[in-house]
C-alpha cells in the first residue's frame, strides 16, 4: 500500500468512527445551533488557530462572510490572524500568546462565539483567546484532535477528532467547518 492509499484509508476510518459516535454528533448539532443563535441575535463569529488551523479558520470565516452554496446576505465571521500588522505588533509588544486574546477583547461582545482550532489542544494563544472570550460573555467552541489539552478543559463545547495525526485532524476540521456553513445557510436563509 502506498502513502496516498494509507492516507485515504486512515481518513475514511476516522470519518466512519465519527459517523458512529453519537456524542460527537450531539456536540456538532449543539455547536451549529449555538452559532445559528448567535447570528440570529446579531452576533459575530470569531475564529483562531495557528498554521494550517489558521488557514482553516480563515477558510470558514470566508465561507460565512462571503458565501458558501447560497447567494445570501453576509454573516459576520472573522479569523483573528488576518491583520498581519496587528499580529506582528502585538506579538512584538505583548508576546505571541496574547495575539488572539487582545483581538478577542477588541472585537468580541457578550453573545458572540469564538471557535478555536488546535490539533494539539495546547496552543497558548488560542487558550488565552478562549479565556478572554469567556470573560467577555462569549461562548467558546474548540475543534481538537484526540487530546483535549488545556483548550478542551476551558472551552464550552469541544469537537474532538479521534486522531493524533495533524493532517488527518485538519481534514476533518474543514469538513466540520463546511458542515457548519451548510447548516447555517439552510437554517438562517
Amino acid at each position: 500500500m502506498n502513502h496516498w492509499q494509507k492516507n485515504l484509508e486512515t481518513s475514511i476510518a476516522i470519518r466512519q468512527e465519527l459517523l458512529s459516535d453519537s456524542s460527537f454528533q450531539v456536540n456538532l448539532e449543539r455547536m451549529i445551533e449555538l452559532v445559528a443563535s448567535c447570528f440570529r441575535n446579531g452576533g459575530k463569529l470569531l475564529l483562531c488557530g495557528n498554521g494550517g488551523s489558521a488557514g482553516d479558520a480563515q477558510h470558514i470565516a470566508a465561507e460565512l462572510s462571503g458565501r458558501f452554496k447560497k447567494d445570501r446576505a453576509p454573516l459576520f465571521a472573522e479569523a483573528l490572524h488576518v491583520n498581519t500588522s496587528y499580529l506582528t505588533a502585538v506579538a512584538n509588544d505583548y508576546g505571541y500568546e496574547e495575539t488572539f486574546a487582545r483581538m478577542t477583547r477588541a472585537m468580541g461582545r457578550p453573545g458572540d462565539v469564538l471557535i478555536g482550532l488546535s490539533t494539539s489542544g495546547n496552543s497558548k494563544n488560542v487558550l488565552k483567546a478562549m479565556e478572554a472570550a469567556q470573560e467577555i460573555g462569549m461562548s467558546t467552541v474548540a475543534f481538537l484532535g484526540d487530546q483535549k489539552g488545556s483548550i478542551g478543559e476551558v472551552a464550552n463545547h469541544c469537537l474532538m477528532v479521534p486522531s493524533n495525526d495533524t493532517a488527518r485532524i485538519q481534514e476533518v476540521h474543514i469538513t466540520i467547518g463546511h458542515t457548519l456553513c451548510e447548516a447555517l445557510e439552510s437554517s438562517l436563509f
